[in-house]
């Protein structure tokens, strides 16, 4: 019992495709319709509630809430979710360079009083300066992380219940205190492929998280974070970002994750890759050249898809396939050294009963994760 399943958020809009599910249909730059297309389900705490408490009821740890110009404040929405839920826990995303950590923490400690403990926090450094400029953010990539590093060093100091001191390049904190500390720590999630981010992983993160690559890809990423961590005298644990696309049979999967390839024109493809091609995350590039912009060699690894690279930022690929051949790859990487599976589909309401319903029996059937009452375990198929 010792794999970690987390859910998503789709906190921008949802639907049955992999383009046009943000709600703000102009794309957000004018806010001049907030009327969702057709087919784009809104975030609204509505439909919000329906995918929490789905993921609560099927046994899905917590979930992931993104940060970003194109969502709702994780912060706020999620606080608002825990009043519909009873042990959920949200992986709530921010960014350290635009929030004072002497504030953060405090945030931190309220929130998990509020909800008695169900706060995991989600450090996102950022790889796109367009993006942090529109935050007032106007650092580089490696200095981003530099202030990051600062960043989470000034939280734990302030944690501690002591009046705490810092002096760095970025911050200036004298007598920094969070008077009442979180009970527990929450703990941090932190990813990065970048030379500049593994330092900062191995000094703070609880849990380094990757995108999802091929396991030996994916075991180079460990071993480096692992050996870094160990230099300064710390034990870090393991994660993995994935979307999922789990059926009955095996040729049912893949016939969903053909479909979502039909709504994606040459000239979607190409505007998206051109624009994901600008960024300067590292971990993006990664990402970029699974598939390199083609849709001739998408299974990249047995049931690891990269199809939905072709069109969306950050994760990039999906597990494909009937709910034994997704349990299998999810042992796979869990032998790696992999312990939480911060997992998604299109649509986020139906992708979490497909898994919750087909893959977590299964895998309560290995022994991976605690049983989830009432649950049975559908038979693989093969493709």
């Amino acid at each position: 019992m010792t794999v970690h399943l987390h859910w998503f958020l789709p906190t921008g809009g949802d639907g049955r495709t992999l383009v046009d599910r943000h709600a703000y249909t102009d794309g957000g730059i004018k806010r001049s319709r907030i009327t969702p297309a057709g087919g784009v389900r809104a975030p609204d705490i509505d439909y919000l509630v329906q995918i929490a408490k789905a993921a609560e009821q099927l046994g899905f740890e917590a979930v992931l809430t993104p940060t970003g110009t194109w969502c709702e404040d994780a912060w706020l929405t999620t606080v608002a979710l825990a009043q519909h839920t009873e042990r959920l826990k949200f992986l709530v995303a921010f960014r350290p360079g635009v929030i004072s950590p002497t504030l953060a923490a405090q945030m931190a400690s309220t929130y998990q009083r509020i909800t008695r403990g169900r706060l995991l926090l989600n450090v996102v450094t950022g790889g796109d300066s367009t993006e942090q400029k529109r935050f007032g953010d106007h650092l580089d990539h490696d200095q981003r992380y530099a202030r990051t590093d600062e960043f989470l060093s000034v939280v734990r100091g302030v944690w501690s219940g002591q009046p705490y001191d810092f002096a760095g390049e970025h911050y200036r904190i004298d007598g920094g205190l969070t008077a009442l500390p979180p009970d527990p720590l929450p703990q941090v999630f932190f990813g990065g492929s970048s030379a500049a981010a593994g330092p900062v992983a191995a000094r703070h993160a609880d849990v380094y998280l990757t995108w999802g690559e091929p396991p030996a890809q994916v075991k180079e990423k460990i071993d480096w974070i692992r050996q870094l961590a160990e230099e300064q005298g710390r034990e870090v644990r393991f994660g993995i970002r994935l979307h999922t696309i789990s059926r009955d049979s095996a040729g049912d999967a893949w016939a969903t994750a053909d479909r979502l390839l039909d709504d994606l024109g040459p000239e979607t493809v190409a505007a998206a890759q051109e624009a994901l091609g600008r960024s300067e995350s590292v971990g993006q590039q990664r990402m970029l050249a699974l598939h390199g912009g083609s849709r001739d060699r998408l299974e990249i690894s047995p049931n690891l898809w990269a199809g939905v690279g072709l069109v969306r930022g950050g994760a990039g690929t999906a597990l494909v396939g009937s709910h034994g051949d997704v349990a299998d790859r999810i042992e796979e990487y869990h032998a790696l050294g992999i312990d939480h599976f911060v997992l998604s589909g299109y649509p986020h309401l139906e992708e979490a009963y497909w898994f919750g319903e087909g893959v977590i029996p299964e895998l309560a059937r290995r022994g991976l994760v605690p049983p989830v009452p009432g649950a049975r375990v559908f038979a693989g198929g093969g493709r």
